[in-house]
């Protein structure tokens, strides 16, 4: 089973001491990768709906400090050495394709091939109209921008003519150190499942309960081969709170005491997750969900078999 936590880059106590603290001591404890959220301005009034809350309600106050992703993850790819650098998850119809491509590669390249690019499409109509992005038609934007990434990232001189995106051969260096960079979709939706068929290293769920993602991991490995692919080249991941209080939903949580999390990670373990990535929840803001992190690597993981 392979570890990731998410770092600290949202919130009051969001830092830089705080995020070299945390990305290296995280490194230092074993965990595999490390992961940032994409939000970069969103209105008072919000009417769409949140995937992952019951009430549909986005729990993110107008007003909290939420460091960019990218900008993020070059800065710890500074600080370290061995921690993976992933989005959970990046989304795509933010941003115009090329730029993003030019900084993901260039993430790549100074990280010494380090990156995980997961991706979704959104799902905040406000946010696309502040940024001043088209919210129509966003999965087949996604589409054909994973599809651009593929030329841009391996081609000498790649172009592109698609529906929303076109630009004719261009020179686009340096390439990526991962040929290639691995993809892991996020999602809850058919669209999303055939993604991951067609792009997916990784089906990347996220606070969902296990039965609910057992049947959706079952429906992306149908077509993950109806693709031609072999299933065994797709990974599963879960994001899950990790919560020893066991203050938020148990559904969507790994909580309680060490028998209790040796528990739950066995029932994911047992529909076919490899790689859990925490939402580290806990009281005493920064320093709790810092002990909270060390706690499960030294008392927890250990114990996986």
């Amino acid at each position: 089973m392979d570890w990731g936590i998410h770092l600290p880059h949202m919130g009051v106590q969001a830092s830089r001491d705080g995020l070299i603290a945390f990305a290296q001591r995280a490194e230092e404890l074993g965990y595999h990768s490390g992961w940032v959220s994409d939000h970069i301005a969103w209105p008072a009034d919000i009417a769409s709906k949140y995937p992952y809350t019951p009430d549909g309600s986005f729990p993110a106050p107008q007003n909290l400090p939420w460091l960019d992703p990218i900008g993020t993850m070059f800065f710890v790819a500074g600080c370290t050495e061995r921690l993976k650098l992933g989005t959970t998850v990046l989304i795509l119809p933010y941003r115009p394709p090329v730029l993003t491509a030019k900084a993901l590669s260039s993430l790549d390249v100074v990280s010494g091939g380090r990156l995980i690019l997961g991706v979704g499409v959104g799902w905040m109509h406000e946010e696309f109209d502040v940024l001043g992005m088209p919210f129509d038609h966003r999965g087949l934007r996604s589409d054909e921008q994973l599809e651009l990434f593929q030329r841009l990232f391996t081609e000498a001189q790649p172009s592109y003519d698609g529906r929303f995106y076109t630009f004719p051969p261009v020179g686009f260096e340096p390439k990526p150190v991962q040929s290639p960079v691995p993809i892991w979709v996020g999602g809850n939706t058919e669209a999303a499942y055939r993604r991951v068929a067609r792009f997916g290293r990784a089906f990347h769920a996220a606070f969902e309960p296990l039965e609910d993602v057992r049947t959706a991991w079952a429906r992306v490995q149908e077509l993950v081969q109806a693709e031609g692919r072999d299933p065994a080249g797709v990974t599963l991941s879960i994001r899950l709170y990790l919560d020893p209080g066991g203050s938020m939903p148990a559904a969507k949580s790994v909580a309680g005491s060490t028998e209790q999390m040796l528990d739950t990670i066995g029932q994911w373990q047992g529909i076919g997750v490899s790689h859990v990535l925490f939402d580290p929840v806990a009281r005493g803001g920064y320093d709790g969900r810092f002990a909270a992190m060390e706690q499960f690597m030294i008392e927890v993981a250990p114990q996986v078999r």
